[in-house]
Formats: C-alpha cells, structure tokens, sequence
C-alpha cells in the first residue's frame, strides 16, 4: 500500500491508462501495519462491500426461485449451501466494517477461503440435485461464483477475477456430469457472458476508484499547500510583523530603558522566529503539557514584557476539556487580539475571561480603548486570518465587537 501512494503521489500529472491501471493494481500490495485505514484502503474498503451486499440479495432470491419451482427435489442441501453463502458474506461485511488495522495476510487468507467455499458449494449443489432441478439449483452458488469474480477483481485486480473466471468454465462441466452423468462441454458457457459482464462491470468499477482516488489526493495536495501558505502568513504577520510595529510605536521614559526594552523584545522575537524555524512550529513538550490556563497565564506575561497589562479573569475549568489543537488556536488568537489593542486602542489595558458557555469554552479580551467603526474598518489579514479564519479551522468562531469610544470585545468560543 505504500508503495501504490507513493505512485499515486507521483503519477498525479501521468494520465496515460497503463499507469492508472499498475496505480490501481498497487492497492493490492503490502499494507503496512503501522497504518490505519489509509485513503487507498479505505476506498478499496466500501468498494468490496457492493458484491458482498449483492451476494446476500441473489443468493437469497435465487434460493425462493428454486424452492418454488423444483417441488422439493434436493432443497436440503440447496437451502444448507444458501445459509453458508449468507452466512459467509455476513461475516464479510462485518469483518470489512471493524475498525482493527488491515493486514495483506488476512485478506488473503479469507480471500482463499471464499473461493474455495465457492467452488466447492457449487459442486455440492450440482452432486445433491436431479437434472430436473439442476438449472435453478445451480443459481445458488452460481450468484455466489458471480459476486466472487466481482470481489477478486475489485480487491485484487482485473487478473484474479478473470482467473476466477476461467476456473468457472470446466467447472461447470464438471457440475453437469454430477448431476446428470453426462460431461457436456457446453454447459461451461452457458452463462459466459453474464460473467464477462460482471468482470467488466467490476473493472470499470476499479477504474473509477483509482481515478476519484487519484483526484481526491491532488486536491487534498492543493488545499494542503493553500493551507500551509496561510499558516506561514499568519505566522509571518504574528510574529516579525508585530514585533516590528511595536517597535516603532512611541514611547515615553528614559532612552536607555527604551532601549533596554526594545532589545529585550527583539531578543525574544529572534528566539520565537528560531523556534519556529527549527521545530515547523510545534511546540515543546513542556507548551503541550499545558492547560490552557497556564498557557493563557504565560500569554498575560509575554504582553506584560511588551507593555500591554493583562488581567487575567479564570473560571474552574476541567484540564481535559480542549485538546492541544484547540488550545493553541485560543491562544494565539487571544496574543492577535491582545497586540491589535496595545497597536491601535491607546490603552495598555486589557481584561481576559475564560468561562464555559454554549458548551464550550469562551475567551473575551475586552479593552476600554478608542474603539473603531465596523462598517467602515478596513479589511485587515490580523482579524480575518489570525483570528477569525484560526478559530474556524480549529472548529470554533470569533465574534468582534467594537464601536468608537466605546472600546473593542473580542469573543474566541471553542466546543469541546
């Protein structure tokens, strides 16, 4: 399986049909064990569910259509193979369904075993009925023969299927002579062109997943790469972007303190951009330990060092109630909101409060600064992409509410 998403990684810009077809036939391959349910396995999953489902269906109505015309003749060991049939596909369709990793090795085990029940149900049949009966007995396992070939073709490729196709010819010669004693060789086609219409039926089935699969990953790649060009935006914009805006804010005291201050916070910039840099962003071991009041609380001292005097408001929150992802998302959000107040407020103020509400956690920076007028505030990248649009892939939403004079409320909310 590995090596089938490498190709697919690979080939995204080769449409020529036999590398589609050696693509598809790599679904096929090793699966490794470390991975759960991948995208081609995954596919490949449901696809294989449809011959299983149709099998349960033909066997069941070709089993009524027998019992209603042969008056009794063999139905015992008719109805005996019916029950296994369904009761085979059953278990099929719960083992595909379980959410336990895939092995290659089981697959191909229970793989075997299907077709050897197939073929030797088909026999059984075929010794336990009269000629009379034989053409509506044999529709039992003959829908079981057909849902087989579908079912290797979609979980092994095209050359399985049509294998299990070319068994199936003097097979059915074979049925004939143990049920009548007469070995007819046209009876092994006599349903030949049903078979090859369901193995094309399965091919074409095989090459629409590969292509939808093959799609799914190049727009997987693009909305991959769109993503982590806002993520490098907004961590651009969070960190040199501010620290340079704060830098060039005025300010009040002695000069050797100012500049005492501005090396302070160039110093830890250069140390924030480092980290960044080194570990793509992922935060230490000691940041993901954190609550989120701790890391709320380390926010409130970040700020202080850049002259915006947080007061920090906590209700009683359960430790596990967000995961990482969502944690981080409320902070740095609530660092843009508490940097777009000591920029554009004139205040050094700001009180946070974090409660439970609506069935998540709420975060509300409010400042009693300049305020702005919303219907006239200029598209910005601070609020829509580091605010709002990090909320929204987190799963949360964030509300601005401000008006001149009258300061601005920031409202972060996140469900559990």
């Amino acid at each position: 399986m590995a090596t089938a998403t490498s190709d697919l990684d690979d080939g995204i810009a080769d449409p020529t049909p036999m590398s589609a077809l050696r693509r598809m036939r790599g679904m096929a391959g090793p699966v490794d064990p470390s991975v759960q349910d991948n995208l081609l396995l995954r596919a490949t999953r449901y696809v294989a569910m449809v011959p299983l489902l149709y099998r349960i269906v033909a066997v069941l109505g070709a089993l009524g259509e027998f019992l209603a015309q042969s008056g009794g003749a063999g139905a015992p060991a008719v109805v005996v193979v019916a029950v296994l049939c369904v009761a085979l596909n059953l278990f099929g369709l719960r083992w595909l369904l379980r959410t336990a990793p895939f092995h290659s090795d089981n697959v191909a085990r229970l793989l075997l075993l299907d077709v050897v029940f197939t073929l030797v149900a088909y026999l059984v049949v075929a010794a336990s009925v009269p000629a009379s009966s034989f053409t509506s007995a044999m529709q039992v396992p003959g829908k079981e023969l057909l849902g087989g070939i579908a079912l290797l073709t979609l979980a092994l490729g095209v050359q399985y299927g049509v294998g299990l196709l070319v068994v199936s010819l003097p097979l059915r010669m074979v049925a004939w002579w143990l049920s009548s004693g007469v070995f007819n060789v046209k009876q092994g086609f006599v349903d030949l062109g049903t078979m090859l219409g369901v193995a094309l039926t399965a091919t074409g089935a095989l090459v629409l997943l590969g292509l939808g699969t093959r799609l799914a990953l190049a727009y997987g790649i693009r909305n991959g790469r769109l993503a982590e060009r806002a993520r490098q935006h907004r961590a651009l914009h969070d960190s040199v972007l501010q620290t340079l805006e704060i830098l060039a804010l005025p300010r009040k005291g002695d000069p050797a303190d100012q500049l005492d201050e501005l090396r302070g916070i160039a110093r830890a910039q250069a140390l924030e951009v480092r980290q960044m840099i080194e570990q793509a962003e992922r935060e230490s071991a000691e940041e993901a330990a954190r609550p989120l009041g701790e890391k709320l609380t380390a926010l409130a001292a970040e700020m202080a060092r850049e002259g915006l005097r947080a007061q920090l408001v906590m209700a009683e929150l359960d430790e596990e109630t967000l995961d990482e992802v969502r944690q981080l998302a409320i902070r740095d959000a609530a660092r843009e909101a508490m940097r777009n107040t000591l920029k554009h407020a004139g205040t050094d103020q700001v009180v946070v409060r974090v409660d439970e509400r609506e069935g998540g956690i709420a975060v509300v920076i409010r400042d009693h600064g300049t305020g702005f007028d919303e219907t006239h505030r200029p598209a910005g990248f601070g609020i829509s992409e580091s605010i709002t649009a990090r909320l929204a892939e987190a799963g949360g939403r964030a509300r601005v509410e401000s008006s001149p004079g009258s300061g601005t409320r920031v409202t972060l909310w996140m469900p559990r």
